[in-house]
């Protein structure tokens, strides 16, 4: 995200208007909602991420330990902890459908 100077894209009316809520200081504006794009969409990495947690849960079924887990993928043991225990309540959830 970059800054743009309200001067440069606002009608002095409109600025002297936001003057009188912020003077001076910086404000976030958010995109429209029909503008939102999800985390990841632009980008592979959503289906990365989806594809690592995957193989690591199938290492942890197959008999891997945490902390072999955890070198392996460069993680916490906590994170993997957190990534098996997610993959067990999503393939719980599909087997009982």
């Amino acid at each position: 995200m970059s800054y743009v100077n309200a001067r440069d894209i606002f009608p002095n009316e409109i600025l002297e208007i936001i003057q009188n809520y912020v003077d001076g200081e910086y404000i976030y504006i958010p995109k429209k909602e029909e503008n939102k794009i999800a985390w990841g969409e632009l980008t592979n990495s959503k289906n990365e991420l989806l594809k690592r947690n995957a193989s690591i849960y199938e290492d942890y079924l197959k008999g891997m330990c945490t902390q072999s887990l955890s070198d392996k993928y460069y993680l916490s043991p906590k994170t993997i902890q957190r990534i098996i225990l997610e993959k067990r309540k999503c393939h719980n959830i599909e087997c009982a459908t």
